[in-house]
């Protein structure tokens, strides 16, 4: 029983999120009755992690088995076949260890979010980046999010309905940087809280905007209160782009 590992790009504005959930569509459902229709049989498709609903990937890693031995690059071919409506496509696939796994295995997983602060609408990155309508500070931002790097209680940063066993996590790498007309908010960790990574970037918008200093930053994580975050960012700007093993 042969183990692919896949390597998975895809638009999550219209999915409920990564996780298979019944009556919804989603990421890992639509994966799994692909990989199906090629297995004969019913297939699971693990990830590397769940992104929320309207969060994107350009990195996404994920493992599955097979009943059948079909070589690697005809399993990729045949899965975008299957996938040809569906706004994700499968760029590598490869036979793996049998014990690999995409979650338990990876040593860090590394995030993008786009920002574009300009007044006009977006046309054709609608649902793609953040659109905030005032010039924004990106040295400031990125000042301020050196207040989170390393190992911390990130309860401010933290979803409600969170279901790790611990708020501490290191953060290796939180950088901001412009890009053109967009701002980059770049975050690399063995992992993340529910919506860590949306939590921060909205705090840093604050930042951004002149309402909030790196001194307010370090006391909105001090706090470890949910109360102390700043707004959420949408998840459109968000991207899964790579995940290290």
């Amino acid at each position: 029983m042969p183990r692919y590992k896949l390597l998975i790009e895809y638009d999550g504005a219209p999915y409920c999120g990564w996780q298979r959930q019944p009556d919804q569509d989603t990421v890992q459902g639509t994966l799994e009755r692909a990989a199906g229709r090629i297995n004969g049989a019913p297939v699971d498709v693990f990830g590397s992690g769940r992104t929320d609903s309207g969060v994107h990937a350009l990195g996404q890693v994920a493992h599955m088995d097979f009943v059948k031995d079909i070589r690697a690059d005809k399993v990729r071919d045949a899965m975008n076949f299957h996938l040809a409506d569906a706004p994700i496509t499968v760029l590598d696939a490869q036979i793996c260890d049998p014990e690999f796994n995409a979650r338990f295995d990876a040593t860090s997983r590394e995030y993008l979010y786009r920002i574009i602060d300009r007044r006009p609408k977006l046309a054709l990155e609608r649902g793609r980046v953040w659109r905030i309508p005032v010039k924004m500070d990106a040295d400031a931002m990125h000042y301020a999010a050196q207040e989170l790097i390393g190992q911390h209680d990130f309860t401010t940063f933290r979803d409600k309905l969170c279901q790790a066993q611990s708020p501490v996590k290191t953060l290796d790498e939180l950088r901001v940087s412009r890009v053109g007309e967009e701002i980059h908010v770049t975050a690399k960790a063995r992992s993340f809280l529910h919506r860590m990574v949306r939590s921060i970037v909205g705090s840093l918008a604050e930042v951004g905007m002149d309402k909030w200093d790196a001194e307010d930053m370090a006391q909105a994580l001090a706090a470890k209160d949910r109360r102390e975050c700043g707004p959420v960012s949408p998840p459109d700007g968000l991207y899964l782009v790579k995940v290290s093993y």
